[in-house]
């Protein structure tokens, strides 16, 4: 009995093994502003295909490119375009990375409701972000010190903040630096006097996002081109994948009804109408 046992349980064990190596695999690493959107198209790309084992990391864009290179993910989630370097370690390592736009997005600035600041022009922005704004009451809000967050470096959210609004100038000395949106978003919901700045699907009822030179970041004013801190959202691949492939699937669903469909409801643009 016990050898028809063992034997029973090698089988199982066996045919699971079997069941697993034929499932198909997708690994995804990068930009946590990319990440809803990524497991959003996981789980409706799973409901068609449970065939397909879909694993998805948000260690940062930058880490992202370097997960590609490596070979440990075979899509690598983007919040800002490759850099040269990069695409130069790429190819040297024998990758060619190709972009897929999956979704255009704003960056928001936002405080906290009770921050009576409603406004801001982007020079003011960019004078708080580098110390020479260190109050509220110098922008018309209360005489209060302002916390200044800001994503951390190798975030592809903060390199696109650091482009189109900093110049590349250096963030405060004093600045806090945190891992994700999700973090912007707590810290200044929790914090009456803090100022941060998120992807537009992050900037939901428990936070006030600015309008910033006039304009309010809305998906309209992202898509028309009027709100100055926009973005497109990528999926990088190696090389182009094969047509009719789960990875080529993946990375054009943004182009198809639900895709877009998914991409509003999460509160960022879709690509195409």
């Amino acid at each position: 009995m016990k050898t028809y046992n063992t034997i029973k349980k090698i089988a199982i064990t066996a045919a699971a093994l079997a069941a697993t190596s034929l499932m198909a695999n997708i690994s995804i690493d990068g930009s946590t502003t990319v990440g809803p959107i990524a497991k959003a198209f996981a789980e409706y790309y799973k409901e068609s295909n449970p065939d397909v084992n879909i694993t998805i990391s948000e260690s940062g864009s930058g880490n992202g490119v370097k997960s590609l290179m490596n070979g440990s993910c075979q899509i690598a989630t983007l919040s800002r375009f490759m850099k040269v370097n990069e695409f130069k370690s790429c190819v040297e390592k024998g990758v060619l990375p190709v972009a897929h736009t999956v979704a255009y997005d704003g960056l928001a600035v936002i405080v906290n409701p009770q921050n009576k600041v409603s406004a801001l022009s982007t020079k003011q922005i960019a004078d708080i972000y580098t110390g020479k704004i260190t109050n509220w009451k110098e922008v018309g809000g209360d005489d209060a010190k302002i916390v200044v967050i800001s994503r951390d470096t190798n975030s592809g959210t903060y390199e696109t903040f650091n482009e189109l609004v900093l110049k590349k100038a250096p963030v405060v000395h004093g600045a806090e630096y945190v891992g994700s949106n999700g973090q912007a978003r707590s810290r200044v919901n929790s914090t009456k006097y803090a100022v941060a700045y998120v992807g537009l699907g992050f900037a939901d009822s428990t936070v006030k996002a600015l309008s910033v030179d006039s304009v309010l970041p809305t998906p309209s004013t992202v898509a028309t081109g009027k709100y100055p801190i926009a973005r497109p959202l990528y999926m990088f691949t190696n090389g182009s994948p094969k047509m009719g492939g789960h990875v080529f699937n993946f990375v054009t669903l943004c182009l198809t009804p639900e895709g877009r469909e998914i991409i509003s409801d999460l509160g960022f643009i879709p690509v195409c109408k």
